[in-house]
């Protein structure tokens, strides 16, 4: 089985935080691609118990720019 899942990552201090926003799962690294793998492997390990095909409905990611 194989999931696709939009993430965002951000440069928290020192460390890159990847978040799916599919299913929540967060991890971190010193790099961006660090960030990636890990990611990759804890959905891995969030998924692994998951017997059946499982569907997602998409998720749209855009920009909004408000006056302030």
């Amino acid at each position: 089985m194989s999931v696709k899942c939009t993430v965002v990552i951000q440069k928290e201090e020192n460390w890159y935080v990847a978040k799916s926003l599919e299913n929540g799962v967060v991890s971190q690294g010193i790099t961006i691609d660090e960030a990636m793998i890990n990611l990759s492997e804890a959905i891995a390990l969030y998924y692994e118990d998951t017997k059946e095909e499982t569907t997602f409905e998409p998720i749209f990611v855009t920009t909004l720019e408000v006056a302030i």
